[in-house]
């Protein structure tokens, strides 16, 4: 206990719209036998996301979820912390990109708000970007309309481009509902520690409720 398995069923069952796993080297996130146990548990979306070593492309091309989130963190970082340099990783996003795509997996690439590589995101021939919303959420007590301002733009910019747009980290109940009404085109956010944590008080039915509420922009 906690089953992994029976919490996808039950967070499905409650409506959320897909389950994301980031199977890292040291497994502290999740265990590689969980993902490949998620791949026939999973009825939604399934999204996995890690950096594209040698071992993980084998197990995303053996498992092929509908989505494969690309993010640059090494193996002895905590959690993600940036998105990608992709001006510096061009040919090698190129090339993982282009393996994933060949396989009918839809790819996503972890970038950092900033307009401006979103040209060069679009390049790598990836079909999303999400935003690591890690400075959003640290702003957002604070400021709210500065902390969102880059985002904004950033997505204006992929819409430009014909990029998806996804977003995640950091993200709460208490600030999703503004995120969502002002970045334009937002297609998905992963949301994990928040709801979690929130489900310790509220209990997983109703937090998933809650978050899909916030999300239901008019």
């Amino acid at each position: 206990m906690p089953d992994v398995i029976e919490a996808a069923r039950r967070i499905e069952r409650f409506g959320a719209d897909g389950i994301t796993v980031h199977p890292r080297p040291d497994e502290r996130h999740i265990r590689r036998i969980d993902v490949y146990q998620l791949k026939d548990a999973v009825t939604t979306e399934f999204n996995i996301e890690g950096y594209p070593s040698d071992d993980f492309m084998a197990m995303v091309l053996e498992v092929k979820p509908q989505q494969v989130t690309l993010v640059p963190d090494p193996p002895e970082a905590i959690t993600s912390n940036a998105g990608w340099d992709v001006e510096a990783k061009a040919e090698f996003l190129k090339r993982i990109v282009h393996q994933l795509k060949s396989e009918g997996i839809r790819v996503s690439i972890f970038l950092d708000p900033i307009p401006e590589r979103v040209s060069l995101a679009a390049a790598t021939g990836t079909d999303r970007i999400e935003l690591y919303t890690e400075s959003y959420a640290v702003g957002y007590p604070h400021n709210p309309e500065e902390a969102v301002r880059p985002f904004t733009e950033t997505a204006l910019e992929a819409q430009q481009f014909g990029l998806g747009l996804n977003a995640g980290h950091d993200l709460s109940a208490e600030n999703l509902r503004y995120f969502a009404t002002h970045v334009p085109g937002l297609l998905e956010v992963s949301i994990g520690h928040a709801l979690i944590s929130d489900a310790l008080y509220w209990g997983l039915e109703n937090t998933v409720g809650i978050y899909k509420r916030e999300l239901q922009i008019p």
